[in-house]
């Protein structure tokens, strides 16, 4: 779909790489740069999952694109950085504020020669305000944006979700903002800066909650045992049953009554499930611990009722569902060997896009990457010979 777009990539940690993955799954000709030691997540992953010395981080989010090398402190190589940004159509990068600006590779610099470059800038805060030099991380949006705040029990400490979703949000925000600015340049010929940040994607993820208490007051106070969020009717969260969990969601409580085989909920009306949140959680949390949790999926099945099974990752990976939809995507890599990563999320007539490279090497198409850009064998050498390019392995 997005076949014959050039997309120039000065990205690393996991917010900018996952919107320049999506874009180069959908067909985008994408080239990393790198220094020469190569991207800051080849050498990091959570857990220290490496296979065979290769870096699982890496793997998850440099599918379907080229690397090349270059040494940005070198003339020669920022000479070869510009060339290549007045010929592509877009530019990501995540570098802090100012960095790109101080290189001659800013927005405003490149768009003088470039008019139609989409420009995306991934950062933590913004590109200016108060906050513009603090460090922007996952966790870091989770606890400023009140996130670690909206789950847990009464007297549990403030929890932050245990994934970086706040990275991976703004990365889909990131790619949105890329693919509607490009959609602009059909009609206009001309380019857009586009921007996302780790601070407005942590509260778009509380689009909901974050609206109700600007416009009807604080949040309903976290309870124990904890409930599924603080605006929604009870019941609704992660239950204990006789032999492990169950999540129940949004269910009436004339429902309710009956499947749970409850006469207390009798005296319980509609409303009851706001006025009375408490009690009816307290009740529920009580009449699911008579049962197992098998048990109970069969009774609701049977009423109706909105359940699923709370599920550790293993039988996440077995679910038949999770396999119908061929969420998971299996790479053979030549050094780290199987590599299972999360397939791209959205289908096209049904289907995913397919995997067109695995995740490169340092520097390992820069020759073909100056090929292409016009550079005779000669220059190529001396740009290796200087240090300004690096090439890589199998490049």
């Amino acid at each position: 779909m997005l076949s014959g777009i050039k997309v120039l990539s000065f990205t690393h940690f996991l917010q900018g790489p996952s919107a320049v993955q999506m874009l180069a799954d959908l067909g985008a000709d994408v080239v990393k740069v790198e220094p020469a030691q190569g991207a800051w997540e080849r050498s990091w992953a959570g857990k220290d999952a490496f296979l065979n010395g290769q870096s699982v981080f890496f793997m998850l989010a440099n599918r379907n694109q080229r690397s090349l090398s270059l040494n940005l402190r070198h003339e020669d190589g920022l000479a070869v950085a510009r060339k290549l940004a007045s010929e592509a159509d877009v530019i990501i990068e995540n570098y802090r504020p100012g960095v790109m600006d101080r290189l001659g590779l800013g927005y405003e610099t490149l768009k003088a020669s470039n008019p139609g470059l989409v420009y995306c800038s991934c950062t933590g805060y913004g590109s200016s305000g108060p906050y513009v030099k603090r460090p922007g991380q996952d966790l870091l949006l989770q606890a400023m944006s009140g996130m670690a705040y909206l789950s847990g029990g009464a007297d549990a400490p403030p929890t932050p979700v245990g994934s970086a979703i706040v990275d991976q949000h703004a990365a889909v925000l990131a790619a949105f903002g890329v693919l509607g600015a490009l959609f602009e340049r059909v009609r206009t010929g001309k380019g857009r800066y586009v921007e996302s940040n780790l601070l407005n994607a942590a509260l778009d993820l509380q689009i909901e909650p974050f609206c109700y208490y600007m416009n009807n007051g604080p949040l309903w106070d976290r309870m124990e045992p904890a409930t599924g969020s603080r605006f929604h009717p009870a019941p609704y969260g992660v239950y204990q049953t006789r032999d492990g969990w169950i999540a129940v969601s949004l269910t009436p409580v004339e429902k309710l009554a009956v499947a749970l085989d409850e006469p207390r909920f009798a005296e319980f009306a509609a409303g009851d499930q706001v006025k009375r949140r408490s009690e009816v959680h307290a009740l529920t949390c009580e009449a699911l611990l008579r049962r197992t949790t098998e048990d109970w999926m069969k009774v609701f099945d049977e009423h109706e009722i909105w359940f699923a099974p709370v599920n550790d990752y293993a039988q996440v990976v077995e679910d038949p569902q999770v396999r119908h939809n061929k969420v998971v995507l299996s790479m053979e890599h030549p050094k780290a060997g199987e590599v299972r990563v999360l397939a791209h999320p959205v289908r096209y007539d049904g289907q995913p896009p397919g995997l067109r490279r695995l995740p490169p090497e340092i520097g390992e198409h820069s020759v073909e990457v100056l090929r292409e850009a016009g550079y005779a064998e000669a220059d190529i050498e001396r740009l290796l010979s200087s240090g300004a390019v690096k090439k890589g392995e199998t490049a």
